[in-house]
């Protein structure tokens, strides 16, 4: 029964993940969604919020942090495991915000990629795709 409940409640944290992707327009302030999305090789950077833009990529990358920590509680059961987690999460979020400052301001017109590839790592949890297998091969 134990198990049963940490399974569901791992599906539970998993759909409130996608349930974030799906409606990242309306909860969160990121106008390079629509710019990535165009044909944006021969565009400018669209103007921004600077900080409303920030303090958005900020917020996202917490939720997705306190949701992926959540699975891997559930998974793992093992505070080590959450603890050394959320230091790695603390300095990506470090390194990749010092980046995507640095990609924002030194970037030429049509050349974004680095721009691109740094924001998806900060608005989608793909360090948990990193972390389960890791941590799951340490525990074997």
């Amino acid at each position: 029964m134990k198990k049963t409940f940490s399974v569901l409640l791992i599906i539970l944290l998993f759909v409130m993940l996608a349930v974030v992707r799906q409606y990242q327009d309306s909860l969160f302030y990121d106008p390079l969604i629509i710019f990535f999305k165009l044909s944006f090789t021969s565009l400018p950077l669209p103007d921004l919020l600077v900080p409303k833009f920030y303090a958005h990529l900020t917020f996202r990358f917490l939720l997705n942090t306190l949701l992926s920590l959540g699975i891997l509680w559930f998974l793992f059961k093992k505070w080590e495991i959450i603890k050394i987690s959320a230091l790695i999460y603390l300095l990506f979020f470090t390194a990749l915000m010092g980046l995507m400052v640095l990609a924002m301001h030194t970037s030429d017109v049509g050349n974004y990629q680095f721009l691109f590839y740094v924001r998806r790592f900060i608005i989608q949890p793909l360090l948990l795709l990193l972390l389960i297998p890791a941590f799951y091969f340490i525990r074997r």
